[in-house]
């Protein structure tokens, strides 16, 4: 069977099962009976019997899964009765529990609708209480509050507003604030979102807060009150405060006093008209403000912008008054007595004028003291010229006739005591060229001429020259040179670098000096290393002032400590960047940067012997004429001594007529001439050569100039004036070895004529 119901309809699946079984017993008891009253034999019987029994374990079967189904059934009526239970249980716990809170309670569902609320939820408005139900929507809720009789709208506020206020503030996920209710009281509305969108609701309380933050308040309003009164009348300036109305609510007894009102005037309440008419006759305005101006800012219906003004009282105070708007419209007007400052304004103005008549005739004074000292010191620059100048003459005298001596002698001892001498005048030669540089820098009359000048050349000329004295010492003297072109003032350049190998090499006792140039950008960078002692940090800004010299055991024929001095300021002529940089113990570099020059200049041939060094008697000369035209009889012999030593025939002279006189004697042109850079009356030696070289031709020419200490050196020649040819300048005192070597060119040219 498939447990379905018979086709005859005699069982009901819809029945209890008490009533399908017992259905089921009868049909069993009508089919036994049938079975046993048949007529059809045992077999139609028992085969019915054997369908009735299989059909009473299928009635038995299902029987006993209804009964299961039923048991189920009973269990789950069980469980859901006891989940009523507890259902119920919770929602009077809920209930308790809310009803338990102090403050009023109320639960929106997300769909805004009240779901549960406390008896203290809208206890405060009970002419709206009993309306609050669950199923009350939360916009009824908003519009039943507004219309309260319970709710203090603030003033201008309408119910409308204030519900349209509170739906906007819904919006957001958590709200605060707090209700103004009749008689005084407060009540803070809490409003916070649930997360399944619902909405919770707390009203509390807060009047007892709020009044007592009020009396607090009040309390902080009287003492900060008796504050500002304290304030007002330990002020120095006068103070009156007015209400939008115009009406006196504060004040101090300085305004009193400087306004002299009577006491009874100042008093709450006053209008400002009674007190202006009080004191206005008794002032006089400054400047443009007058009466009227006053009386139409306080009337001034729009914003006052800030006034400020001045006025004289008729007792002789001179008073300051700014008035200034308050955000309530009320304002504050406050007065300063300012006469003591105009006063002593006024005094130092005289003062001032006094000082600056007493300035301007100081500054008369000192103009005169500073035209007095510019005269004196352009007098010690023309005194110290004139003096080094009268000095080199007899030193280049000396020095000649000390080298020709030098060359004749024929004993040792002779020769060694003629040697001192030379460097005796060679270390007075040093210090007169110190002392002729350093005034002319310091007068600022010292001549710039910037050109090119073939540095490498230079330096080696300077390594030559100081290399004796480096190998006396067991010095090292090294160059390490760049074939660069620079753009500078040779003769400046050439003392700079001079002073600066020349102080390397007397100040370090063992190890090396280093000459090396390095590119730096636009600029060669020209450093002077040593490994001498060093120069402490302290030291390193004195030893470029005068006569300060870094080793005390320094002798003064080594020089008087202005080597450093002249470097300095010759840089600073020349803008070229000085920089020092020294360790104690470890040594010394000076370095200078010189500018490079855009264009190069021709290579030089190298120099293999400094000019400097000791010229000896030369038979190469023999025959060769040279007219000598010298003014200082000292010099000029001892000129025509050395010369003739070498074998030159000299014709002395001493200006322009006792040369063309020479000349007309012996008739016939000189193969040279050398003439003194000044000569008699005032006559120039550079035009004197160009005279005798318009008479006899393109002559090889020398001027003895008196201008600097460096010797030039033919291959440098420097012109005092512009010249069709050029003229090799010598400068005193002269050097044997570059007056030979000029002979010697012009000897070896007049040869190979």
């Amino acid at each position: 069977m498939s447990g379905s119901a018979p086709s005859d309809g005699l069982i009901d699946p819809r029945d209890p099962l008490e009533r399908q079984n017992e259905k089921l017993r009868k049909i069993t008891d009508a089919l036994m009976r049938r079975v046993e009253q048949g007529s059809d034999g045992l077999g139609a019987a028992f085969a019915q019997f054997q369908r009735a029994a299989l059909l009473e374990e299928e009635v038995t079967a299902r029987t006993r899964e209804l009964g299961r189904a039923l048991d189920l059934l009973n269990a789950s009526n069980a469980r859901l009765a006891e989940a009523n239970r507890e259902t119920e249980a919770a929602r009077r716990n809920l209930t308790n529990a809310i009803e338990t809170v102090q403050e009023g309670f109320a639960l929106f569902s997300a769909e805004e609708e009240l779901v549960l609320s406390n008896s203290r939820f809208g206890l405060h408005m009970p002419d709206i209480r009993d309306k609050m139900q669950p199923g009350l929507r939360f916009s009824d809720y908003v519009e039943l509050v507004s219309r309260s009789q319970f709710l203090a709208l603030s003033e201008g506020e309408t119910p409308e507003k204030w519900a349209a206020r509170r739906m906007e503030r819904h919006q957001d996920r958590h709200v605060i604030f707090n209700a103004r209710m009749v008689w005084n009281r407060w009540v803070q509305v809490s409003e916070h979102r649930t997360p399944d969108g619902g909405t919770v609701i707390l009203q509390t309380d807060v009047t007892d807060i709020m009044r007592l933050e009020r009396r607090e308040r009040d309390r902080m309003l009287d003492t900060q009150a008796k504050l500002i009164r304290a304030t007002l009348d330990h002020l120095d300036q006068g103070v009156c405060i007015f209400d939008d109305q115009a009406r006196l609510v504060g004040w101090n007894q300085r305004a009193g006093e400087l306004l002299s009102l009577p006491v009874g005037k100042l008093r709450m309440g006053a209008s400002f008209a009674a007190l202006f008419e009080r004191f206005r006759d008794e002032v006089r305005f400054a400047g443009d403000t007058t009466a009227e101006t006053i009386a139409d800012w306080v009337r001034m219906a729009a914003s006052r912008p800030a006034l400020s003004f001045e006025m004289q009282h008729h007792n002789g105070r001179l008073l300051t008054a700014s008035a200034q708007e308050m955000p309530d419209r009320g304002f504050v007007m406050s007065f300063s007595d300012v006469s003591a400052e105009r006063a002593a304004v006024q005094a130092v103005y005289e003062a001032n004028e006094r000082l600056e008549q007493r300035v301007i005739e100081r500054t008369l004074e000192l103009e005169d003291a500073l035209s007095e000292a510019e005269r004196a010191n352009a007098s010690k620059s023309r005194f110290v010229a004139a003096a080094s100048h009268d000095l080199l003459q007899p030193l280049s005298a000396a020095k000649l006739y000390v080298g020709s001596a030098l060359a004749e002698a024929g004993d040792a001892k002779t020769q060694s005591v003629l040697s001192r001498a030379g460097n005796a005048l060679n270390a007075v030669e040093h210090i007169l060229g110190a002392l002729l540089d350093i005034s002319k820098l310091d007068s600022g009359q010292a001549g710039v001429h910037l050109g090119q000048v073939h540095l490498r050349r230079m330096l080696a000329q300077l390594c030559d020259e100081l290399a004796p004295q480096a190998e006396a010492k067991g010095l090292q003297l090294r160059l390490v040179g760049c074939d660069v072109v620079v753009q500078s003032d040779a003769t400046y350049l050439r003392r700079i670098l001079q002073n600066l190998i020349g102080n390397a090499v007397r100040y370090t006792q063992r190890g090396k000096v280093l000459v090396g140039v390095r590119r730096q950008g636009a600029n060669l960078r020209v450093e002077v290393h040593d490994t001498g002692p060093g120069i402490p940090a302290d030291q390193q800004e004195l030893i470029f002032k005068e006569f300060h010299r870094g080793s005390g055991t320094s002798s003064a024929a080594e020089g008087l400590g202005l080597g450093l001095a002249i470097v300095d300021r010759a840089c600073a002529v020349l803008n070229h960047p000085l920089t020092l940089h020294s360790e104690p113990g470890r040594g010394t570099c000076f370095a200078v940067e010189v500018p490079v020059s855009a264009r190069r200049l021709p290579d030089l041939p190298a120099q293999t012997k400094s000019i400097e060094q000791p010229a000896s008697a030369d038979t190469q000369l023999e025959d060769m004429v040279v007219l000598l035209v010298e003014k200082d009889q000292a010099l000029r012999d001892a000129l025509s001594t050395t010369m003739e030593q070498w074998g030159v025939i000299v014709w002395p002279a001493t200006d322009l007529a006792s040369a063309q006189q020479q000349q007309a004697e012996f008739g016939i042109a000189p193969d040279a001439v050398i003439a003194g850079q000044t000569l008699r009356d005032g006559q120039n030696g550079a035009e004197l050569i160009q005279h005798i070289r318009q008479a006899h031709g393109a002559l090889p020419a020398c001027l003895l100039s008196g201008r600097g200490t460096d010797a030039g050196g033919p291959d440098q020649p420097q012109l005092p004036t512009e010249t069709a040819l050029p003229i090799t300048v010598l400068h005193k005192p002269l050097s044997i070895t570059a007056l030979h070597h000029f002979l010697l060119q012009t000897y070896q040219q007049v040869q190979r004529r």
